[in-house]
Formats: structure tokens, C-alpha cells, sequence
């Protein structure tokens, strides 16, 4: 697994970063296209349910594993 990339993100008119895995930002791309929405808005979606305690690099990525482990048991 490659080392963590900062990438920019706009959530709510607002600029911010996140630290990534190319593995988990692809993958998170993809689910974004699968699901027809832009990344800003799934990461807008994930944000505002995340706990404050809870970074949002860790959110996707948790969300990126429940996407794949959920399709594996449908």
C-alpha cells in the first residue's frame, strides 16, 4: 500500500485536506462515480455524521471498507 497523499477537498464552500492512500482515494472515487455524485458531496455526506473525535481520512476509509465488505455479503 502506497504512503499517504494530502488531497484537497471542499466541503460546504470550505477548502480542506485529507491524507489518503492512493488505494482508498481511488476506491473512494469510484464509489463516488458509482453512486453519481461528486467527491466534495460524498465527503460533505460522510463529514456531517462523523463523530468530532473521528478524523475524516479515517471516516473514509472506514466507509470505503464497509462499501466493499457490505457488497461482498449482498
Amino acid at each position: 500500500m502506497s504512503a499517504p497523499v494530502k488531497r484537497s477537498l471542499t466541503l460546504r464552500g470550505h477548502r480542506t485536506s485529507v491524507s489518503l492512500e492512493d488505494e482508498f482515494w481511488q476506491a473512494f472515487r469510484d464509489i463516488a462515480a458509482e453512486q453519481d455524485k461528486p467527491i466534495n458531496a460524498l465527503a460533505a455526506e460522510i463529514d456531517a455524521v462523523r463523530d468530532l473525535d473521528s478524523g475524516l481520512a479515517s471516516e473514509i476509509r472506514l466507509y470505503v471498507l464497509r462499501h466493499y465488505r457490505d457488497r461482498q455479503t449482498d
